[in-house]
């Protein structure tokens, strides 16, 4: 079967225009009010695309300019523009720039066809000569056909009609572009006349698909693909998106086991590691993000082992009632009131050079470069920086976008991941993202001032954390190495005040001080259908303020243990390296295999006999239990060694200094 080329290119070009144009980038950002500009650049000659041209559309209303280049294939979008009168215009290097005026209606997108023409090259003499003759001739033919209109109109007419004409037997060099016609005129053509735009209305479904390739060089990020970055949902789609909802779910479903073989199953000292020998559901979240004119919410209910272990690492709700703390900070179940939701905020978009949000409620952090969700990271279970580190805030942020590549997000929350606060000083803080590049990406987050200690008013806390991403190699359509990139991370802070120091001797009991650093190597093959990390990382946590607690007899983190106490001055040493397998043959669904290696320079992770007491947790966490399974009523020793009849009497759980595991699981995500 034969294909004619042109037919292509006059019917299934603009086909495919067409459905690029209807999937314009308008951002979901309540915006429903802006329309926009799409379209192919062409030469005007042959009708082929021309990539990397430069369209600026020109509002004549406000004076302003918004510029993009369109791709590969001439394709070019243009979101965001307020409703008025533009002029677009092409430019190009070795073409002749070329403009149309159209008009933006809101919620509507007008689809152009920009022609350019090549820019001719300079007549030499000859040409020029050639030029000169041409144009004579045509004045005397001019006068020709005036003579004969005079004529009388049968005699004249019927001359007009049988007089031979002489047709000039010089050729017509070819840098002119006209051609003598049968009759003996010249034509010279005339410009090509812009394409009259045409209008579509955007369907509801389709307010944020997935981009074009044309750049987009004013919506914060748009203009690289930063789907690799550990931290980032990998999704390039929406699957369904409306002009007030784009939903979002997730599910998250794992098998793990634990080399030590715990008998109670439980799993200590990690943020997504808490059953061994067991599939769970780690998180199964709906939800999503509302917009309307600019205002904006997001919500993310949250269940599955998540739903529980996020909110016992927060002590700020204690009451200092039944719970053994003191300096509680008083009434209304805040853990329960908010354990089934991982975000939820509403706000308002500005229209501030790149965009200003200002949003109120609790939304992730990402301090620690991991995202809260495990399907957006490279490996499972994240290193002691990240677990140690808050995944939430409760508050409010300002997200300011001076250009298309820079953040600025101040915030003041409530705490250290805490839905309270503690006592009198909230947190601030902030984060600084910066992505000069597609393959590099810059963040550096910055908290202080809170004091941010159950009981400890006169204690303030400080903490930077900043990490680089960089993708050194990207071969996307290899059948064998396809991408390469690392992830670097180094955190400082400490606690000061109140009889705490920042600094001090090995020896010292006011040490209270964190360092930890990790790093990450990701690999992707087949055309990034498989992925491979290496990595891992250590701390150092001086007063042990930002170690997770084990979840010995049920202890949480305002309970305490004395069988893993956090005094100022002791230490907690650990460090730790994985190895992930991801499989992802679609954008919604990867299937992984993890196994990892951590160690401790005391005793933290479960061993064979658990951290359970004998018949379950009694509910006085902050006690020793003793061998009967009853509390001591003390977290003194000897006192709790005479409680319970003996030395021999008082129960202590299994911990060892080290921990292998294996794990496999499926995470989905829409």
């Amino acid at each position: 079967m034969i294909v004619d080329e042109k037919f292509l290119l006059s019917a299934v070009v603009p086909a495919c225009l067409m459905l690029q144009v209807a999937a314009l980038p308008f951002p979901a950002l309540g915006q429903e009010s802006y329309g926009g500009i799409g379209g192919v650049t062409r030469d005007s000659a042959s009708s082929q695309p021309i990539a990397q041209t430069q369209i600026t559309a020109h509002n004549a209303d406000k004076n302003t300019d918004r510029t993009v280049s369109s791709g590969a294939d001439g394709v070019f979008s243009i979101a965001n523009l307020e409703p008025g009168r533009y002029e677009v215009s092409v430019t190009k290097d070795g073409f002749q720039k070329s403009s149309v005026r159209v008009d933006v209606a809101a919620r509507q997108i007008a689809q152009l066809d920009l022609k350019l023409q090549v820019v001719p090259a300079p007549l030499t003499e000859r040409e020029k000569q050639l030029l000169e003759r041409m144009q004579r001739l045509e004045a005397r033919l001019a006068a020709m056909e005036a003579k004969d209109a005079n004529a009388t109109e049968a005699g004249s007419n019927s001359a007009s009609r049988n007089r031979p004409l002489v047709a000039s037997t010089t050729p017509i060099p070819a840098a002119f572009p006209g051609t003598l016609e049968q009759a003996g005129k010249p034509t010279i053509p005339s410009p090509p006349t812009p394409v009259a735009p045409a209008t579509h209305i955007l369907p509801d479904a389709l307010q944020a698909p997935e981009a074009t390739q044309g750049v987009d060089n004013f919506t914060p990020f748009a203009y690289g693909d930063f789907t690799w970055l550990n931290g980032s949902p990998r999704n390039k789609d929406t699957v369904l998106d409306t002009k007030f909802f784009t939903p979002e779910i997730r599910f998250d479903t794992h098998y793990m086991t634990d080399f030590n073989q715990p008998h109670d199953h439980t799993i200590v000292g990690a943020t997504e590691s808490f059953r061994s020998g067991e599939v769970q559901i780690e998180q199964a979240s709906v939800g999503g993000d509302f917009h309307w004119e600019n205002v904006r919410g997001r919500i993310l209910f949250m269940q599955g082992l998540f739903a529980t272990t996020t909110p016992r690492n927060d002590a700020s709700s204690a009451t200092g009632s039944g719970n053994g703390t003191t300096g509680g900070v008083g009434q209304w179940d805040l853990q329960n009131a908010y354990k089934y939701v991982s975000e939820a905020y509403g706000g308002y978009h500005f229209n501030v050079q790149h965009g200003l949000n200002i949003d109120a409620g609790i939304f992730v952090s990402y301090i620690g470069l991991f995202s809260y969700y495990n399907y957006d990271n490279w490996t499972y279970q994240p290193s002691y920086v990240s677990s140690n580190t808050p995944w939430f805030f409760n508050g409010v942020r300002v997200q300011w976008f001076p250009t298309n590549k820079l953040k600025i997000e101040p915030w003041f929350v409530n705490g250290w991941q805490s839905y309270a606060k503690f006592n009198g000083h909230p947190g601030l803080g902030g984060q600084l993202l910066w992505m000069p590049k597609e393959w590099f990406k810059l963040v550096a987050n910055q908290y202080g001032y809170g004091q941010d200690n159950l009981g400890l008013p006169k204690t303030q806390r400080i903490h930077t954390d900043d990490s680089i991403e960089v993708r050194y190699y990207n071969n996307p359509e290899s059948l064998g190495l396809s991408k390469m990139a690392f992830s670097l991370t180094a955190d400082a802070g400490c606690q000061y005040g109140g009889g705490l120091s920042c600094t001090g001797g090995p020896h010292s009991t006011n040490k209270e001080s964190f360092v930890g650093w990790m790093l990450y190597d990701r690999l992707w093959f087949h055309k990034d259908l498989f992925g491979l990390t290496l990595g891992g990382g250590e701390m150092s946590n001086w007063g042990r303020y930002l170690t997770l607690l084990p979840p010995i007899d049920g202890a949480w983190a305002a309970s305490g243990t004395p069988y893993f106490t956090e005094n100022p001055g002791q230490r907690a040493h650990m460090w730790d390296s994985t190895v992930t397998l991801q499989y992802m043959p679609k954008q919604y669904i990867t299937w992984w295999a993890e196994a990892g290696y951590r160690h401790s320079d005391v005793p933290y992770f479960a061993g064979r006999g658990g951290v359970t007491p004998p018949g379950g947790n009694n509910g006085l966490p902050q006690y020793f239990t003793c061998m009967s399974g009853a509390t001591a009523g003390t977290n003194n020793l000897a006192a709790a060694t005479v409680a319970c009849g003996g030395a021999g009497n008082v129960w202590y759980p299994d911990l060892r200094r080290s921990e292998t595991k294996l794990s496999l699981g499926i995470m989905v995500k829409f």
